[in-house]
């Protein structure tokens, strides 16, 4: 029996040992190679003797003012987020929770680009305050969105996400909008380590090293926090304070992060793990060794980002920790969230409030003319208008030829646009079938930033081969998006909540990818970046025909499938029970609904939240029915996407509003609003 007992001691001293022992070794290693690595390479023996012995030469100043304030603020950055992720994780009880995941990253990025447009001076004093702002709204924002303390680990990434992407729409807004003063935030906007001097680390290291010091003297009460909240507070602890502490704490902890080097993601999730993998569970060793770890994995990824270099140059360090960081989360998924069964997931399609019940036949015939009204509309107005009886015989090829050479150019963009809607919005409603979740669109699954990546690199790496290859690479990429998160999530049974949480992560991917190709080939101000916004510019009869062949083939298949569709929504038994193969619909419907919306981001760009908007409101109409939801859904997506084509181009001319980012102003909130309303309905 005493061997026993000393057992346990003796091997968690093991684990301790490894784990700091180990982690500071490998620590030191790289260390020294971020010394030596970068644009010139620095030998180690020159490397040592310009540390302990320091002169007034080339390679010695470039060690010390440039190569050593990039490493040691990488060192801080991942000593703080991976801090804050384990503090997040123990105060949601969600092994999910990380600074990115709960929209802080993005909410701190936001409050900084908005400073630096509308409060410059407040921006240069004290762009930490900004950040900590952004970052401690967009926490409680995705937090209650999430459900609170009774939010499930799939429903909170989501809220986190959700909440991510109503930010990241302004803050694109805002980059758009005012492109000369934002263009040297979106270097840094992809997370850089990149330092000048010595400024930088001046400024972040006394904040982390209070902060870090107060979490691991605070230790005891984080561990409270792992009992039930009940035997918690028999054993007098202030639970409540607690969370908020942690909370407080994080937060600030990422947002000084996120002033000084962007925001990074990943780190907050991996680094806390692999050290709860070693059985570390008390926080008083939990925290510093996850700032360890943590700041090994930041420094493992930029000498990485300086290491495979090509001709577009060096890429974000952010970008890297999301290429490390999603198969982590994939990994995670997959075998550890052991609470996702085969039937959970969402079961209804309802976020609260009853459907109006609207007759169909009427409200087609209603929307039908309608769409028709709105593009005719469209047609006239723009840097010259159409008189509508003159718009009338340029159609029917009786016009005056000047009016006639302007439908030309004006006709095939708004019927793309028109295309375009129709194809994501039916998109989404098949996909929202498919993964029986309201909250579902392509954006979610991947499609929408594969597709995006796909054409990007066509722009990129390819931009002499013909126009024809864009859409290709975007159809591509989407595809083989959403074919991977299949792949993994069939183990599942193709749970929901599964292909959600995959979908993010290579979202995640796509985005690191973009990002990196934009920074790098220097495209915030070609046309390549207003494209993945979604845009209509441009388009012609090409376009057209492309998304029309799409329609053409899809539409109907999708309709002819529909009865089956509406079995789903009733879960997996009980479709099961209706003699439903369950898989193959699913499968179907994803296959569908996949193919539509990278058909139209092939077409009009990667336009977000419209196959979530649209199928929504068709739903609050006339219920849930998947025939005369595929119908009504393409008609909103299209009357949508016409009318943000026309107040793109009319509103602010000659000056264009890329379509897809009006679509993402109205429809982020709108995302944040279905949210609230399903947290409503689950109350």
């Amino acid at each position: 029996m005493t061997n026993r007992k000393n057992e346990a001691p003796q091997g968690m001293i093991g684990r301790i040992i490894v784990v700091f022992g180990g982690g500071l070794a490998a620590l030191f290693v790289l260390f020294i190679l971020s010394l030596c690595f970068g644009e010139a390479q620095i030998p180690a023996s020159t490397v040592f003797d310009g540390l302990l012995h320091r002169q007034d030469i080339m390679e010695h100043n470039l060690l010390w003012d440039i190569r050593m304030p990039r490493t040691v603020i990488g060192i801080l950055a991942g000593a703080a987020l991976a801090a804050a992720g384990a503090l997040l994780q123990t105060i949601t009880k969600n092994p999910l929770a990380a600074s990115d995941t709960l929209g802080i990253n993005a909410g701190a990025y936001f409050m900084v680009v908005l400073g630096m447009v509308a409060f410059p001076a407040l921006q240069h004093e004290a762009p930490f305050l900004l950040a900590a702002v952004g970052g401690f709204l967009a926490a409680l924002a995705a937090y209650f969105l999430g459900g609170g303390r009774g939010a499930t680990p799939v429903r909170l990434a989501l809220s986190g996400m959700i909440v991510s992407m109503v930010l990241g729409a302004f803050t694109s807004a805002i980059h758009i909008f005012k492109e000369t003063e934002t263009q040297s935030l979106f270097l840094w906007g992809g997370g850089t380590l990149i330092q000048l001097d010595w400024s930088g680390v001046e400024y972040a290291w006394p904040f982390v090293a209070v902060l870090l010091a107060i979490s691991i003297f605070a230790g005891r009460q984080f561990d409270a926090l792992e009992l039930d909240e009940s035997t918690a507070r028999s054993l007098g602890q202030k639970v409540g304070l607690t969370r908020a502490g942690g909370l407080a704490l994080a937060v600030f902890m990422a947002a000084i992060v996120v002033s000084v080097v962007g925001p990074i993601g990943f780190v907050g999730l991996v680094a806390p793990h692999l050290v709860r993998l070693s059985g570390i569970r008390k926080h008083r060793l939990l925290i510093p060794a996850s700032a360890l770890w943590g700041a090994l994995l930041i420094t493992a990824a930029d000498i990485l980002a300086r290491m495979v270099r090509s001709s577009l140059g060096e890429m974000p360090v952010g970008a890297v920790m999301a290429i490390i960081g999603s198969p982590w989360l994939i990994w995670l998924v997959l075998t550890k969230m052991k609470n996702i069964s085969a039937g959970s997931g969402q079961s209804s399609m309802s976020i609260g409030g009853a459907p109006l019940r609207l007759r169909f036949v009427p409200t087609v015939i209603s929307m039908t003319v309608l769409l028709a009204v709105v593009i005719l509309v469209s047609l006239s107005l723009g840097g010259t208008r159409i008189p509508i009886m003159e718009l009338l015989r340029s159609i029917v090829g009786a016009g005056d030829d000047s009016y006639s050479v302007l439908m030309n150019l004006r006709l095939p963009r708004t019927l793309v646009a028109a295309g375009g809607g129709i194809a994501l919005a039916i998109g989404g409603v098949l996909i929202q079938s498919a993964v029986r979740n309201p909250l579902a669109d392509a954006s979610i699954i991947g499609v929408t930033s594969g597709a995006g990546f796909g054409a990007l690199v066509v722009l990129v790496a390819w931009p002499t081969l013909p126009i024809f290859a864009l859409p290709i690479a975007a159809i591509a990429g989407g595809v083989i998006s959403a074919a991977f998160v299949f792949f993994l999530a069939w183990r599942k049974s193709l749970n929901p909540s599964v292909l959600i949480l995959l979908g993010i992560a290579v979202s995640a991917i796509g985005s690191a990818g973009i990002q990196a190709m934009i920074v790098k080939a220097s495209l915030w101000s070609s046309t390549a970046f207003v494209w993945i916004t979604g845009t209509t510019y441009g388009r012609g009869w090409n376009q057209f025909n492309s998304i029309f062949i799409f329609l053409l083939i899809l539409v109907p298949a999708a309709y002819y499938l529909g009865k089956k569709f509406d079995l789903l929504a009733f879960g997996d038994d009980s479709s099961t029970g209706f003699g439903l193969p369950v898989k193959g619909t699913r499968l179907w419907a994803m296959i569908i609904g996949v193919l539509l919306a990278a058909g139209a981001v092939a077409s009009v760009g990667t336009i977000g939240f419209l196959g979530l908007m649209a199928p929504h409101a068709v739903r609050m109409m006339v219920g849930h029915h998947t025939r005369r939801s595929i119908i009504l859904s393409g008609l909103l997506g299209g009357l949508l996407l016409v009318l943000a084509d026309t107040l793109g181009r009319t509103v602010m001319a000659p000056k264009e509003i890329p379509s897809g980012l009006i679509i993402m102003l109205i429809g982020a909130p709108y995302f944040m609003f279905l949210m609230y309303r399903s947290l409503i309905k689950k109350r």
